[in-house]
């Protein structure tokens, strides 16, 4: 490990850095689009790093892509088996397409019907469970035991975390002189990914995650120095309604710089924000980050800010933007 980061970790900048090259030909480099108008009205400079762009919709796309293209031949054959409440189902069902071998996803009865029709269109058939991480897992389980697929988890495995983490190696490259990058926190892999390449490389960008009140079990993790379950899963930020993953929390607790919490309207509000001043579509979970920002806005006068939209998988007829 470089500076900043001790060795122990579930994943390694190494890792990332491989994940980094093996990906390259399956992926969009996505852009980190400035926003002058939002960056005037808060008064630091914001840059948007446009997962939302990438195939599939979402930044899942990097860590599905990375676990799939690392598996050997025998276990490829056997293909592949998920839950997820939707982007990383859709992921992992394009992966599995690309090398040419089967997926079996499990998806939370209540997941985003646009979401579902994301996995269908790579031809894979969801199969519907409920909503609670136990739920999901069992039956997953029960799917990997009848296929003998290799279980691709949506945040845990560590392949999928180090497949996130170029998000992070980009943005250092996109933005010189970044003080800061805010990022959504549900399972952790975007986060620990995201954490283990910018403290690697610049421990000097400060790196924060924000988090939906209605789904704040990181933040309660982080006070209780453990993983905690989530106590509800109603948030509008649907693809955040999982817990922290065991791997991602030691990552997050020794490197975040911060947690911050969002109101739903909040969230409401930066995806509406987002649609009007940047012109692109952010899904609830891929706005809480600029929620966040706007939040905290004064902690970031005249700095460089990178907010992360993870993704853009709408469903207009699910929720509506509510007004700022």
């Amino acid at each position: 490990m470089m500076a900043g980061v001790k060795g122990g970790f579930a994943i390694s900048i190494d890792d990332v850095f491989a994940a980094h090259q093996r990906i390259a030909d399956h992926i969009i480099r996505t852009p980190a689009i400035e926003s002058e108008r939002i960056s005037n009205r808060l008064g630091c400079r914001v840059f948007f790093k446009a997962e939302n762009l990438q195939h599939a919709g979402a930044f899942k796309t990097r860590g599905a892509v990375n676990a799939v293209m690392s598996l050997n031949d025998e276990d490829a054959r056997r293909g592949v088996v998920t839950h997820s409440s939707g982007n990383h189902a859709a992921a992992l069902a394009r992966a599995a397409a690309l090398r040419g071998i089967d997926a079996h996803v499990v998806m939370p009865e209540n997941s985003s019907p646009k979401k579902m029709a994301a996995v269908r269109s790579y031809g894979c058939e969801p199969v519907l469970c409920g909503p609670s991480t136990p739920e999901r897992e069992a039956a997953a389980e029960s799917l990997r035991q009848k296929t003998g697929a290799t279980l691709i988890h949506p945040f845990e495995t560590p392949a999928v975390m180090a497949g996130q983490g170029t998000v992070g190696i980009e943005l250092i490259d996109q933005i010189d002189s970044l003080d800061a990058i805010l990022v959504q926190v549900g399972g952790g892999g975007l986060l620990s990914g995201v954490l283990i390449a910018v403290k690697s490389l610049r421990p000097d960008i400060k790196v924060f995650a924000v988090e939906p009140e209605l789904a704040d079990d990181t933040a309660r993790s982080l006070k209780a120095g453990s993983p905690q379950s989530p106590t509800r899963y109603d948030t509008v930020a649907d693809g955040l309604r999982t817990e922290v993953g065991a791997n991602a929390f030691p990552i997050i607790r020794d490197l975040v710089d911060g947690i911050f919490l969002v109101k739903e309207t909040a969230i409401l509000a930066a995806m509406r924000l987002i649609a009007e001043e940047v012109h692109l579509v952010a899904e609830p979970s891929g706005a809480v980050s600029l929620a966040g920002l706007i939040d905290q806005a004064e902690q970031f006068q005249g700095q460089k800010v990178a907010v992360v939209i993870s993704g853009g998988n709408l469903s207009f007829g699910a929720c509506t933007m509510g007004t700022h």
